[in-house]
């Protein structure tokens, strides 16, 4: 076990590997919930599927609520005490947090354990902050994508796992989850390696630990961080529409059981994963960052047209949709590489967390809207019945974000004196 001691470049691959670990282990236990949450709210509660799916968007707000205000203040945590005590702290925070929605009598009691939920998930950030310690900044991209696939392995294995332990109980995924966040715990405890030099840790400071003042002072770095960090925003608000809304639109125009949505939950993991943990390693070295923004925002809009289009019955289309849509996975790992290359190494945990802080916005706008138009299209009397009408508004906000993108992208040609987005600088 090794504390407080950074890892050596050398073992730079191995600290990745238990990071990556570390993050899969998590994201398992969060996809085993997926399923069966819609059944624990209408058991809880009493309400229709509808009903239903806007007490999940307002936990998801509760959630990202939680996140908005601490990833900031962990972010900066992390940069004084180092990567490690605060992963291990969350992942114990984690066990907790599904161990209240096991228990959870009330929809009260869900929404607390949302909130413990939400100050841990803020932690991600330092994952992040964790790859670009150990990593050469030409390689963050590549390195990033490690954890999305760590998110779509998760998202194989979580939902798939829940659908089936959901069929003997619908409070039985959730203490599932529980107890894969403490052994990940225990896990990490022995074999994650600390990160950060104490030489290149900071004071911690409050008045930088939120998302605003944290952007103002990296965009007084490199000003382009800003419309990057406006790109992510935006993009994240038409992301969230998959794991709040789902589960709900699968049980809704299709009629599938929880066993069904969790596999196909599976099913968009296998996407992710590949993309991110293979694909992106592949395609950054050979067509760049942004090519493979554009190619993720694109892929995100256009399979989101399938969800619209599909009927009850074409459940099928999904296999045409879901492929597509994990081309988006390209999107976040590289902007986040090209903010990454932007700033020193010293402010990487502030980045990140306020880079979570914007991911929680994003979270906080997105549930409320996507439920909302998911009820106001599938309640009876409803004007038009079309359940995947949250996938079309995200679709067209996806399209905003890649524009926002590209004029962030020139901007950042500009300032390096680039004649054309892909070349390099000319040499003095």
């Amino acid at each position: 076990m090794t504390e407080d001691k950074p890892a050596p470049v050398p073992a730079a691959k191995s600290s990745i590997l238990f990071v990556f670990l570390v993050v899969l282990i998590d994201m398992i236990g969060f996809g085993i919930i997926m399923p069966v949450l819609p059944t624990l709210i209408t058991e809880i509660t009493g309400d229709s599927l509808a009903e239903a799916a806007i007490d999940a968007g307002w936990l998801a707000f509760a959630y990202a609520a939680m996140q908005f205000v601490f990833g900031p203040i962990i972010g900066n945590l992390s940069d004084r005490f180092g990567r490690r005590p605060v992963l291990l702290g969350a992942l114990g925070g984690y066990a907790i947090a599904y161990s209240l929605m096991g228990f959870a009598p009330s929809l009260l009691w869900l929404f607390i354990a949302r909130i413990v939920a939400g100050i841990m998930g803020a932690s991600f950030s330092t994952a992040y902050a964790y790859i670009a310690d150990v990593t050469p900044s030409e390689k963050r991209s590549q390195n990033f994508g490690l954890i999305g696939a760590a998110f779509g392995l998760g998202f194989i294995f979580g939902p798939a796992i829940g659908g089936i332990l959901g069929e003997y109980g619908t409070r039985i995924p959730f203490f599932a989850a529980a107890a894969l966040a403490a052994v990940n715990l225990v896990f990490g405890f022995f074999m994650l390696r600390e990160s950060l030099p104490k030489s290149k840790r900071r004071k911690f400071s409050l008045a930088r630990s939120n998302a605003v003042v944290a952007l103002r002072g990296l965009g007084g770095q490199n000003p382009v961080v800003l419309w990057y960090a406006a790109a992510l925003t935006i993009w994240m608000i038409a992301h969230v529409v998959y794991p709040v809304v789902f589960a709900f639109y699968a049980i809704e125009n299709f009629g599938w059981s929880g066993f069904t949505v969790g596999l196909a939950l599976a099913f968009v993991g296998v996407g992710a994963a590949v993309v991110q943990g293979v694909l992106i390693r592949v395609l950054i070295p050979r067509i760049g960052e942004r090519n493979a923004v554009i190619i993720g925002a694109l892929g995100m809009a256009l399979s989101t047209v399938v969800y619209v289009i599909a009927g009850p019955g074409d459940g099928w289309m999904l296999a045409i949709a879901i492929p597509i849509g994990a081309l988006q996975g390209l999107y976040q790992p590289s902007i986040n590489g090209l903010m990454s290359k932007a700033v020193s190494d010293d402010t990487q945990g502030e980045l990140q967390g306020a880079v979570a802080s914007l991911q929680s916005i994003a979270s906080v706008i997105g549930p409320p809207i996507f439920t909302a138009v998911f009820a106001a299209f599938t309640i009876p009397g409803a004007l038009a019945y079309l359940p995947g009408a949250p996938f079309g508004l995200a679709g067209i906000i996806s399209l905003v974000a890649l524009m926002v993108f590209l004029r962030g992208y020139g901007l950042h040609c500009h300032t390096r004196g680039l004649v054309h987005p892909d070349a390099e600088p000319a040499a003095p």
